[in-house]
């Protein structure tokens, strides 16, 4: 199961994750950071497909997809 990480000092709630995610797991979190905007929150990791389209679309550069590692034995 991937792990989505989001800085959320960093997102400045433009929302442009929340329209490409394919499994619309993203959402505003209706909470506010330091700098006084709503930013985005994953609402379902295991949903998650790590196809890294929030992180390729935003302009602030607030994503971290960890793909778990899968043990073969």
């Amino acid at each position: 199961m991937p792990k989505v990480i989001i800085d959320i000092e960093k997102c400045k709630g433009c929302g442009l994750c929340i329209t490409v995610c394919p499994k619309e797991i993203l959402s505003y979190s209706g909470k506010f950071n330091t700098s006084g905007y709503n930013y985005v929150t994953c609402i379902d990791e295991n949903k998650c497909i790590a196809c890294k389209s929030c992180a390729l679309i935003c302009p602030d550069v607030v994503f971290t997809i960890l793909k778990e590692e899968k043990v073969k034995g």
